[in-house]
């Protein structure tokens, strides 16, 4: 039996799930959430169906913070040689953020591609560097190992030219600079998901919506991505829980000039002070957003649902029409509210929602007269890690 232990980290999270994996599927068995490493982390551990289990006591209190990636993910690896030692890992799968034009299916890791990926922390500076981080601390603990990359924005690449790249000059383009989309594992997923529906709604005209605190959307036709709403970094887009989304350059060479702000700070800015969290003065989370009873909350739960609601007509267009609509993420799963505002400006392009429905979560939340299928499909892109990382190790 092979066993894959996926590794998905940010700056201050580790999540690790363990997969049994057979032919053409996977199993979870056991998942670790990891918050709050930088600080005093909160662990929480489920088994394969979901339920709680008393997790493992961590104290990084005297481990350096450039340590604690390593720190965490050994924590994992000693409750599974403690509680299951009859389980041998076969592999470690990685979500990677970046991996350019050059990387559009996972690959098997080497020092040579991890030097290639490193090229793409700038572009990608809130998961990049801890990704590669994970990938080294994973060589040092189980070096016998092999590991898997899979990346973020492989789904998106071969959209066209058109949607790629930037009206700037070519010598820039031809550098690597252009719209490369990410949450690919997640619109993957969704799409594979698709598929097992029905052969109409895997080939249908589809905009995948992934919303939580990294938000973006895809246009999806015949299973491939033709278009998407982050660009070139995962700052573009929608505004986020901390991210702005969308900005005019111009705004930043007059915060440059007039407030006399460096590329750090407006780095900082633009991916941790602004988005929800900017707008609302509040939080970075939609929960607290809708409980805050403030008109600035208000107006960033709003300003979220509006924007969204703008890209549906911009995402129709490149698709030349819309059949389905899917939801999914923590907020487009969950918040039938945000849903609801969504598609009330959406009923131009032939959405009717069932109200009931759509509060109840259900699978479909459009009316059956609806010219548009609304769908309400949970995203995993773990399994999707597995699945890329049996399929690449047994090749």
């Amino acid at each position: 039996m092979q066993t894959i232990l996926t590794i998905n980290g940010g700056s201050s999270s580790l999540k690790c799930s363990l997969f049994k994996s057979g032919e053409h599927q996977v199993t979870p068995i056991y998942q670790f959430k990891l918050g709050n490493i930088m600080g005093e982390p909160r662990i929480t551990l489920t088994d394969g169906g979901g339920n709680k289990i008393a997790p493992p006591k961590v104290d990084f209190s005297d481990i350096e913070q450039n340590q604690r990636h390593k720190a965490s993910l050994s924590t994992v690896l000693s409750w599974l040689a403690q509680n299951v030692p009859h389980l041998k890992l076969t592999a470690f799968g990685h979500r990677v953020v970046h991996g350019g034009e050059h990387y559009s299916a996972p690959v098997l890791i080497d020092e040579h591609k991890v030097n290639q990926l490193k090229a793409f922390i700038p572009l990608a500076p809130l998961h990049q560097p801890y990704n590669l981080l994970l990938i080294e601390a994973c060589h040092l603990l189980a070096p016998e190992l092999p590991q898997v990359a899979c990346f973020d924005t492989m789904f998106h690449v071969g959209q066209p030219a058109v949607e790629r790249h930037y009206a700037i000059p070519r010598k820039f383009t031809q550098e690597g600079i252009q719209r490369y989309g990410f949450h690919g594992l997640s619109y993957e997923y969704i799409q594979k998901n698709l598929k097992t529906l029905s052969n109409e709604a895997g080939v249908a005209k589809t905009i995948i919506c992934h919303l939580g605190a990294g938000a973006s959307m895809c246009a999806v036709k015949q299973g491939k991505s033709i278009a998407s709403t982050m660009g070139f970094t995962a700052v573009d887009g929608l505004p986020m829980g901390s991210r702005c989304g969308n900005l005019d350059p111009g705004v930043l060479l007059y915060l440059q000039r007039h407030h006399h702000m460096d590329t750090d700070a407006l780095e900082k800015m633009i991916y941790k002070e602004s988005g929800w969290l900017g707008v609302s003065g509040v939080s970075s989370d939609m929960l607290a957003l809708h409980k805050a009873n403030s008109p600035e909350a208000e107006e960033a739960i709003d300003m979220l649902a509006y924007r969204i609601a703008l890209e549906l007509g911009r995402l129709s267009a490149a698709l030349e029409g819309l059949e389905q609509i899917v939801f999914t993420g923590g907020v487009g799963e969950n918040d039938a509210n945000l849903r609801e505002r969504i598609l009330s400006r959406s009923q131009w392009l032939g959405v009717a929602l069932d109200s009931k429905a759509n509060t109840s979560n259900l699978g479909i939340i459009s009316e059956e007269s609806s010219r548009v299928t609304v769908r309400v499909i949970p995203t995993n892109e773990e399994a999707m890690i597995a699945i890329h990382t049996t399929e690449v190790i047994g090749s």
